[in-house]
C-alpha cells in the first residue's frame, strides 16, 4: 500500500510545492488539491500548507475556511482523517473550529523569519509518533501572525489532557501563550503547528538538518500500519 498524502493550494499558498516534496521524501504518494474542489480524490491525510491564503484579508484564515474543499476536510477529520495544518494551515484549522484558539499578530508586530528550536510536547499523534517526548528539534519559522491565542480554560484543559504537541524553546518568537507552537485535537489525528517541518526535510535547505521529515514518516507509518 503506498500512502497517499494531500496538500491543498489555496491563492495565495506559497509552500505547497515544499509539503509535496517533503511527503514524497518520506515514502508517500503525493497529491495536489485545489481549493475549489471538494473532492480529496481518496487520499489518505490531508496538509494544510503554508503562505498567505487571500492575502490574510479579513483574519489570516479566515476566507480560506470556506472554501470549498474545506467542507469535505471538515466533515473527513471529524471521522478521524490526518489533517496537518502548518503555519496559514494552522490558521485555517483555528478558523475552521478544527483547534481550539485563534492565531493574532505577532506581539512586536513584524514579520519573523528565522531557525526555531522546538521541544516536543506530544509525541503520540499521528503526526508525531516518529519524535520522542522531550525531543528538541529545529524547524524554519516565518510569520507575521503567529501568536497562538486562548482563554485561560481552553489553554488549561489543552495542558491537561496533554494536547500541546510542541513549545518554543529558547525564545518565545511571536508571544504565544504558555509558548505553545503547536497543539492537536483530542483523537490525536488534526495537528497545527507555526513552524515549518517541509522546509527541513533534507540537509542542503533549510536548517541543513532533516528535523521536520519526523511528520511525514510518522503519518506514512500510521496510514501503512493502520
Amino acid at each position: 500500500m503506498t500512502a497517499r498524502i494531500g496538500v491543498v493550494t489555496f491563492p495565495g499558498t506559497l509552500d505547497d510545492r515544499d509539503a509535496l516534496r517533503a511527503a514524497r521524501l518520506a515514502g508517500a504518494e503525493p497529491v495536489s488539491l485545489w481549493h475549489r474542489d471538494k473532492d480529496l480524490k481518496q487520499v489518505d491525510a490531508v496538509v494544510l500548507a503554508g503562505g498567505f491564503s487571500y492575502g490574510d484579508y479579513l483574519r489570516a484564515g479566515a476566507i480560506s475556511r470556506f472554501s470549498p474543499v474545506m467542507e469535505t476536510i471538515i466533515e473527513q477529520a471529524k471521522a478521524g482523517m490526518p489533517v496537518l495544518g502548518i503555519c496559514n494551515g494552522f490558521q485555517i484549522l483555528t478558523e475552521a473550529h478544527l483547534l481550539p484558539g485563534a492565531m493574532l499578530r505577532n506581539n512586536h508586530l513584524h514579520f519573523i523569519c528565522r531557525d526555531q528550536k522546538l521541544r516536543v510536547e506530544n509525541a503520540e499523534t499521528a503526526w508525531t509518533s516518529d519524535y520522542t517526548e522531550g525531543q528538541e528539534i529545529e524547524v524554519p519559522l516565518k510569520n507575521m501572525d503567529g501568536r497562538y491565542v486562548a482563554d485561560e480554560r481552553t489553554l488549561d484543559e489543552l495542558e491537561a489532557e496533554g494536547r500541546v504537541a510542541f513549545r518554543y524553546l529558547d525564545m518565545n518568537p511571536n508571544g504565544s501563550l504558555r509558548d505553545i507552537a503547536g497543539i492537536t485535537n483530542a483523537a490525536g489525528n488534526v495537528v497545527g503547528l507555526m513552524p515549518h517541518p517541509e522546509h527541513a526535510v533534507e540537509p542542503l535547505v533549510g536548517t541543513g538538518k532533516t528535523d521536520g521529515l519526523g511528520f511525514f514518516t510518522s503519518i506514512l507509518k500510521k496510514l501503512v500500519n493502520a
